[in-house]
C-alpha cells in the first residue's frame, strides 16, 4: 500500500516551534465550481513581502498537522499557505477514505496539478507574498503533489518532500523543473522502494534538475509526524532525528534558496 501516513490530530511540535508572533486566517479559493480552504500563516507586522511556502498536506486532508507546518514556517518569517486538496476544507474520517480520495488524485495528475496550481495562485495573491521568491513542501501524499507541481512548470524556486512518494507517468517533465529539489527520505520506508528511487533519480539527472536526496537512517514512512507512532515495523513510525535533521535541512534549503526571509521588496 504506497500511500500510507498516519490519520493525525492536534501534535505536540514543541521541539520545533518558532519563536516570531505569528497571525493565521482561512483562505478560500476556487478550482472550477469547487470551493477550496486554505490555511494563511505569516509573520504579525509585516512591512515586506516574504518568500511564500505552499504546503500541502498528507492523504488524510488539510489537517492541524500541516497547519502547525505552516504556522512554523511563518515564524521562521516566510508567509505560508497549507493548501487544501480535496475541498471544503474535507479531512478524511478513516485510513478507507484517506486512500480513495488521494488515490483519485493520484491517479489524475492533470486534475491533481490543476488544484495544487490553484493553491499556489492563491498563495501568490496574499498582499505580503513575493512572487519572486515561491516555494512549496509536502508530507506524504503532499510530497507527491509538490513534486507534480513542480514537473508542471510552476515558477518555484525550492520545493521539499517529507516521505512522499516520488513516482509520476510524465519523467519526461523533469526538464520543466526551474528550482532547486530536495526530497527527505525514510531510509527503511516500505512504501517508496528501491527501484521507485531510483527512477527518481535518473528522472532528475536526465532533466538536469538541482536536487538533493537525504535519506535518514533507521527512518521509515511518515518520520516526520508524532502521531505515526513508535513502531517502525509497522512502516509507518515517528522518528525524532529524522524529523528535528529534516526540518533543519529545509532551512538551510530555503535560505539557500531565497536568502534571508525578511529581505525583500515593500509591501503594497
Amino acid at each position: 500500500m504506497k500511500f500510507v501516513c498516519a490519520v493525525v490530530v492536534l501534535v505536540s511540535l514543541s521541539a520545533l516551534t518558532a519563536v516570531a508572533a505569528v497571525k493565521t486566517e482561512q483562505v478560500k479559493y476556487h478550482v472550477g465550481d469547487k470551493v477550496m480552504v486554505g490555511y494563511m500563516a505569516y509573520p504579525a507586522d509585516l512591512t515586506t513581502r516574504r518568500p511564500a511556502i505552499l504546503v500541502v498536506h498528507e492523504w488524510t486532508g488539510l489537517n492541524t498537522y500541516a497547519k502547525r507546518r505552516a504556522e512554523m514556517l511563518a515564524g521562521l518569517g516566510y508567509v505560508a499557505l497549507a493548501a487544501d486538496m480535496y475541498g471544503n476544507g474535507r479531512v478524511a474520517k478513516d485510513a478507507k477514505e484517506a486512500a480513495a480520495l488521494s488515490g483519485a488524485l493520484k491517479a489524475d495528475r492533470k486534475e491533481l496539478r490543476k488544484r495544487a496550481v490553484a493553491a499556489l495562485d492563491a498563495l501568490q495573491g496574499f498582499q505580503f507574498a513575493d512572487p519572486a521568491r515561491l516555494g512549496a513542501i509536502g508530507y506524504c501524499f503532499g510530497g507527491t503533489v509538490v513534486l507534480e507541481l513542480a514537473r508542471s512548470g510552476a515558477p518555484l524556486k525550492g520545493v521539499v518532500s517529507f516521505h512522499g512518494n516520488l513516482d509520476t507517468p510524465h519523467p519526461e517533465d523533469a526538464q520543466n523543473i526551474r528550482g532547486a529539489v530536495l526530497v527527505c527520505h525514510g531510509a527503511n520506508d516500505p512504501h517508496v522502494p528501491k527501484p521507485e528511487v531510483d527512477a527518481f533519480q535518473e528522472e532528475m539527472r536526465k532533466g538536469g534538475v538541482d536536487w538533493q536526496m537525504i535519506s535518514y537512517g533507521g527512518a521509515v514512512h511518515s518520520f516526520s509526524n508524532p502521531e505515526s507512532g513508535f513502531d517502525p515495523a509497522r512502516g509507518a513510525a515517528y522518528n525524532p532525528k529524522a524529523d528535528r535533521r529534516s526540518w533543519e535541512h529545509l532551512k538551510l534549503f530555503f535560505r539557500e534558496a531565497f536568502g534571508p526571509p525578511d529581505r525583500g521588496p515593500a509591501a503594497p
